[in-house]
């Protein structure tokens, strides 16, 4: 799939969608096969457990409030890296992180993965998904892979 000349506005999405994915709203600005993005509003406590894009390369840049991604998980020793207005996350393909808005206020995004793969028609199967089990099920089909819970490793 190309991508398509146009703009996309403040206030839309691709398509007219916005999806809730754990409890985060993601609204697709920009998707073809090389790219995707999707701007995110992160509210305060919420968080994407640790996992791994073995697949693409994935970015935030941050445009309000403050996240923290937790990297480290493949050698036991995680840290949490700040990252506030204007400054560029970068999540290698491969390489297990975790999302977290621990600042006790929402927070703005524009996230971005390449290529694009199946992110696009995951977030539209986890639209709303609230059992983590059935994310994590979901997720693997679409080529996202969930880290166990600390205590089960």
């Amino acid at each position: 799939m190309q991508m398509d000349a146009g703009i996309t506005a403040t206030d839309a999405g691709l398509e007219g969608l916005a999806w809730n994915v754990v409890g985060q709203v993601y609204t697709p600005k920009l998707h073809s096969d090389n790219v995707f993005m999707w701007h995110a509003e992160v509210p305060a406590d919420t968080f994407v457990p640790p996992h791994v894009h073995p697949t693409q390369d994935e970015w935030i840049l941050v445009l309000s409030g403050n996240l923290e991604v937790d990297f480290g998980f493949e050698t036991g020793n995680v840290t949490a890296s700040k990252a506030g207005p204007g400054d560029m996350v970068r999540m290698p393909k491969g390489v297990a992180h975790a999302v977290f808005n621990r600042s006790g206020a929402g927070a703005t995004c524009v996230f971005g993965v390449a290529p694009s793969r199946k992110l696009f028609d995951l977030f539209k199967a986890l639209d709303g998904v609230t059992d983590p089990a059935e994310l994590v099920r979901i997720s693997a089909l679409h080529e996202v892979d969930f880290l166990p819970p600390p205590d089960a490793q």
